[in-house]
């Protein structure tokens, strides 16, 4: 086996990653976040405060959401891992990012990819949840930009329009204002 930079030998993983298969050779010092965005290109997820403080980087790994930062690459090896990129199905997105995009749900966006996940991953559990269950799902999440208010409007939009992800690839470019009614 081929031995990376610090003299350990490569270990080989094979990961599903938003529905593709991929076999790599990685240092098993990798942590997944960078495999995601280094090796794999997937540059959706962030890397932020690299203490597993702020969220940024979360993903899901086999249907539950886990901060990247904190996991290594070589500990998904036979697992599935969906990034934000794979939300989007069949062309439309997905309610939550639809959400997100009715309700003006990010300023900067940092943060926007693991936020999303997550209401993702708490939509899935709990398909109509109140403010106070969708922030206590979001307080793993750091957002700096906003007060948090419109993106609690986002996820809650979403629970309103599960549908929302096949019609956006129905009319793709049709405007709707917040209250899913044509603009």
């Amino acid at each position: 086996m081929p031995q990376n930079s610090v003299g350990m030998p490569d270990v080989k993983l094979t990961v599903t990653v938003n529905g593709a298969s991929y076999t790599r050779e990685v240092e098993p010092r990798l942590l997944l976040i960078h495999f995601l965005r280094d090796d794999l290109r997937l540059t959706g997820s962030h890397w932020g405060c690299d203490t597993s403080n702020c969220g940024a980087c979360v993903v899901w790994l086999d249907e539950l959401p886990v901060k990247s930062c904190t996991v290594l690459a070589a500990m998904a090896d036979g697992h599935r891992v969906l990034t934000v990129e794979g939300l989007e199905k069949k062309g439309g997105l997905d309610p939550v990012q639809r959400g997100f995009e009715q309700c003006h749900g990010l300023q900067c966006g940092f943060c926007t990819p693991g936020m999303m996940l997550t209401a993702r991953w708490l939509l899935d559990r709990n398909p109509d949840p109140s403010p106070a269950e969708i922030r206590e799902a979001l307080s793993g999440q750091i957002c700096r930009c906003t007060g948090y208010e419109n993106i609690v409007r986002s996820v809650l939009w979403a629970s309103k329009h599960p549908a929302a992800g096949q019609a956006a690839a129905d009319d793709e470019g049709t405007d709707q204002a917040a209250d899913g009614v044509p603009a």
